[in-house]
């Protein structure tokens, strides 16, 4: 939204926007939960973990929350995968990226030692490990998930080098399910499933952005209620639906956002087009 939209409603930022700020997110208490685990233990004793659930229901956001808090903490290093579907070489290419360290492509064995070496030193020196976050990572080839998991572990499998969280769709979950990916998917340790919301928690996601913004009573509690309900327990139908109104409103330069103006715009008309005499002869 331009700025004139957004004094219009005295608002800090649109709140429906997918570049909504981090700190203005709605933390539900699962989200939360899974966070803390990860910040409490899982950077301390390594491994992986997972966010699994349904598109727009709230993974890539979950991420983006637990990549701010990590960046937060001293002597973390968070990296994050952003092309899940690379081939071998190239994901060798992004891992030296990330966490600089210089690698030759056609020298694999010369890549995995000097990335392990890496990640030895910082182990040491801080004892937490290494963060790595992958997101859709359904999209990567089962070679390079178990490329992956080869990596992030030594001493016959007794010490993690990183902490490894991933996130995906349904089609991960099936992917670990396959048999060269069963030793990976016996490895997860922390889960977070972003499942169907119920409507009072799509309700407590909606005052929390409003609120945030800087403008609580911008909907109407129906309104409010109405979009909750036909949200199919999704938030980012929610906030799909909450922007179209929020637009919609401001083009009318309407004070206030309300039922009415939600059966206006989604509403299927009850008007049957009258048909022209002698159409049919």
């Amino acid at each position: 939204m331009n700025p004139t939209l957004l004094a219009l409603y005295g608002l800090k930022w649109n709140p429906f926007s997918p570049e909504l700020p981090t700190e203005a997110v709605y933390v539900s208490p699962r989200v939360e939960n899974f966070c803390w685990r990860i910040e409490q233990a899982l950077i301390r004793e390594g491994g992986f973990a997972m966010i699994h659930g349904d598109p727009g229901s709230g993974k890539s956001v979950a991420l983006r929350l637990l990549a701010q808090r990590l960046s937060r903490l001293p002597d973390i290093t968070v990296g994050v995968i952003t092309h899940p579907q690379s081939s071998l070489v190239d994901f060798y290419r992004e891992l030296g990226d990330i966490f600089a360290v210089p690698l030759k492509p056609h020298n694999r064995w010369g890549g995995f030692k000097s990335l392990r070496e890496t990640w030895f030193s910082h182990l040491e020196t801080t004892r937490r490990r290494p963060v790595l976050l992958v997101d859709e990572a359904q999209e990567m080839a089962p070679a390079t998930l178990s490329e992956l998991r080869l990596l992030a572990s030594a001493r016959f499998d007794s010490q993690p080098l990183l902490c490894v969280v991933l996130a995906g769709d349904a089609r991960l979950i099936e992917k670990l399910r396959r048999e060269e990916l069963l030793p990976l998917g016996s490895r997860i340790r922390t889960r977070l499933a972003t499942e169907h919301a119920s409507p009072e928690e799509l309700l407590a996601c909606l005052d929390h952005v409003l609120a945030e913004a800087g403008n609580a009573s911008l909907m109407t509690p129906s309104l409010r209620h109405t979009l909750c309900d036909h949200a199919a327990g999704n938030y980012r139908i929610l906030t799909t639906l909450a922007a179209e109104l929020l637009a919609v409103a401001a083009q009318r330069e309407l004070p206030l956002l309300d039922e009415k103006l939600y059966l206006e715009v989604f509403a299927p008309s009850d008007r049957v087009p009258s048909r022209r005499v002698g159409a049919s002869r």
